[in-house]
C-alpha cells in the first residue's frame, strides 16, 4: 500500500481488505500512516474500521463531542500521564475496537501509548492476581451540575432521569438520586476478560484510575480532608467492598506503562485499536495536540 495514493489509497486497500477482523486479532493494533486523513474526510475512514459507531456513554473522562459519535481524545491537563487502561472497562458494555486520528500533532511529547493486554496480566505478581480473581466494584458519584469530576448528564448525554435509570437498570447497576440531585451509582465488574475469537486472558479493570492512590499522596491527604472515600466523583474496592491496598494499585499502573509502546503522532495518522487486547494512555505533551477518538461495537 503506497503512502503516495493518499486517503484515496487507504480507501482503496480497506475496500478490498476482507479479513481486517483477522489481522487485527493477530496485531492488535493498527497504525495507518501517510495518508493525509483529516478531520474533514474522516467520516468514510471510520465507516469501513468502525462497523457501528457508539456513543460515549458512561464515559467518565472528560471529552468534547465534535461529530456522530466522534469525539475528542481525554481532555486531561496535558502535564499528566494518563496512565494504561481499557476504554470503559468499568461499565457493562464497552467498545471492542477504538480509532483516533492525529489532526494535529503536539509541540513535544503527547505520545499514545500501547500495551498487550495479555502480557500486562501476566506481569502481575501472583498475589495482585489472586486478589482481583472475584473482580472490583465501582463507585461513582456525579453531580447534577455544580460539583468535582462530571455531571450524569455529561456522562449519559442526556438530561432526562428516566432514560438514566433505565440504562442503569439494564446494566445491573444499583444507582441511587440524591438529594442534592448528584447520582452514586455502585457495580461489581470482572477484573480480566477472555477475549470472545482468540480466547486469550487480558487485565481489563480501571482500578489503578479509579484509586485514590492514583491521585498522588498530596492530592489524595487533600481531599481526604474534605471527604470521605465513598463520596469521591469515582472510588474502587474489591468486589467484596474490602479496600484494595495501594501498592497494588501502584503495581498495576507501573507496569502497565513499562511494557507499554509509545505511538508517536504525525499529523494524520490513523491508529485502530482491539480495545480488549491493548490497552492504551497518553503522554504528557506541550502545544496544541487535537486526536480524535471513535469506538465501535
Amino acid at each position: 500500500m503506497s503512502e503516495d495514493s493518499g486517503l484515496d489509497g487507504l480507501l482503496e486497500w480497506l475496500d478490498s481488505s476482507p479479513d481486517l477482523e483477522s489481522l487485527l486479532d493477530r496485531e492488535k493494533a493498527l497504525v495507518f500512516r501517510g495518508f493525509g486523513a483529516t478531520e474533514e474526510r474522516l467520516a468514510p475512514v471510520m465507516d469501513r474500521l468502525l462497523p457501528n459507531r457508539l456513543a460515549y456513554v458512561h464515559g467518565n473522562s472528560p471529552r468534547t463531542k465534535v461529530g456522530d459519535n466522534v469525539y475528542t481524545s481525554t481532555e486531561y491537563p496535558a502535564e499528566f500521564t494518563i496512565s494504561m487502561h481499557n476504554e470503559l472497562s468499568y461499565a457493562h458494555q464497552w467498545p471492542a475496537r477504538l480509532m483516533f486520528c492525529c489532526v494535529t500533532a503536539a509541540a513535544t511529547g503527547g505520545a499514545t501509548p500501547v500495551v498487550d493486554a495479555a502480557l500486562w496480566l501476566e506481569l502481575l505478581d501472583d498475589e495482585v492476581r489472586e486478589r482481583f480473581a472475584d473482580g472490583v466494584r465501582y463507585t461513582q458519584n456525579l453531580h447534577g451540575g455544580l460539583g468535582l469530576g462530571k455531571s450524569w448528564q455529561e456522562t449519559f448525554e442526556t438530561g432526562d432521569r428516566d432514560e438514566v435509570d433505565a440504562f442503569l437498570a439494564a446494566s445491573h447497576a444499583v444507582s441511587q438520586w440524591r438529594r442534592d440531585g448528584s447520582l452514586r451509582i455502585v457495580q461489581n465488574r470482572p477484573a480480566t476478560v477472555h477475549h470472545p475469537r482468540t480466547g486469550a486472558e487480558v487485565w481489563f479493570n480501571q482500578s489503578d484510575q479509579w484509586h485514590p492512590a492514583a491521585l498522588g499522596d498530596e492530592t489524595a491527604a487533600a481531599l481526604a480532608k474534605v471527604m470521605p472515600q465513598e463520596d469521591l466523583p469515582q472510588s474502587v474496592a474489591f468486589a467484596d467492598g474490602s479496600p484494595i491496598p495501594a501498592e497494588h494499585v501502584l503495581q498495576v499502573r507501573d507496569r502497565g506503562l513499562a511494557a507499554a509502546v509509545d505511538v508517536d503522532w504525525r499529523q494524520g495518522d490513523v491508529l485502530l485499536i482491539d480495545n480488549l487486547l491493548v490497552g492504551h494512555g497518553r503522554r504528557p505533551f506541550t502545544g496544541a495536540r487535537r486526536v480524535l477518538v471513535a469506538m465501535s461495537d
